[in-house]
């Protein structure tokens, strides 16, 4: 999609951008695949606020999106492509040869009347599903399952895609988005393609406000603070802190590493991510 910038007629609109809507074929949503989202404003059951810096925003509804894409060998037609606000990605409706309908992740390139399908052998297209094992080497993949039949968990956001590097007996071997190398089951589903609407990095806000929209408050740095308030706090003149970097509690933060649990899943992972 093209980006589409404002005559500043005001202040906000000078620096603002927007994604303009050439590959959005519907702007209300399919009603009996949403349903609403409670705002819980980062607080928890009890009311304290546990994740700062959130609240307000516009109201949004959930899509319920196939994440599993476990509706095997039954070709579907590609209805409508939306936006989802509760994601960056643009989302594809499917209306499946048995009528059901359910909402995918839209794949760069995907239109409107395209097919699309779920089997064990598949041509390599953009949106067809298959396990990740008859996928050839050298594809682009997203929506890639981490445990089979649990639907898909990695690259999932707009632009985002792996690559299949290798195949060894049970497992694959793919490459992140992050540069992680790892092993993933054979039997895993992934989808072919990239996923949409990857110029939503280039997009600037503009103002403040449009951020507020999408849910996020104001973020006071704590080298503004005063020493009651903020580790970071105080110092004569302007100042850097002083210290590395840490929470208004005093805990590291910024790339230091905190697990301290080794998880089963790490024997998968044949290579880190790329450093900052």
């Amino acid at each position: 999609m093209a980006i589409k910038k404002f005559k500043a007629m005001t202040p906000g609109q000078r620096y603002k951008t927007v994604l303009q809507a050439d590959a959005i074929t519907e702007s209300t949503p399919y009603k009996p695949l949403t349903k609403g989202k409670r705002r819980t404003n980062g607080r928890n059951n009890t009311g304290q606020i546990t994740v700062r810096h959130r609240g307000g925003g516009h109201k949004r509804k959930l899509r319920l999106i196939d994440f599993r894409r476990n509706k095997y060998d039954v070709p579907g037609k590609v209805e409508t492509i939306e936006r989802d606000p509760n994601r960056n990605a643009l989302i594809a409706l499917i209306c499946y040869r048995d009528g059901e309908r359910r909402y995918i992740i839209a794949p760069n390139g995907l239109k409107v009347g395209d097919s699309i399908i779920t089997s064990d052998k598949i041509e390599i297209e953009v949106g067809n599903a298959s396990p990740i094992k008859n996928i050839p080497v050298g594809t682009n993949i997203h929506n890639i399952e981490l445990q089979i039949g649990k639907g898909g968990q990695m690259a999932r956001s707009a632009g985002t895609f792996a690559t299949i590097s290798g195949h060894d007996e049970e497992y694959s071997v793919i490459k992140l988005p992050s540069g992680e190398v790892r092993k993933v089951h054979g039997r895993c589903i992934a989808t072919v393609g990239i996923v949409s609407n990857g110029e939503q990095e280039l997009v600037s806000i503009g103002k403040a406000g449009r951020t507020r929209w999408m849910g996020r408050r104001p973020q006071v740095r704590g080298v503004a603070m005063n020493p009651v308030d903020h580790p970071l706090g105080g110092g004569e003149g302007r100042s850097s802190g002083g210290r590395h970097p840490v929470t208004p509690w005093g805990k590291p933060t910024r790339g230091k590493k905190t697990r301290n649990v080794r998880k089963t899943s790490e024997k998968f992972i044949l290579s880190r991510k790329k450093g900052r």
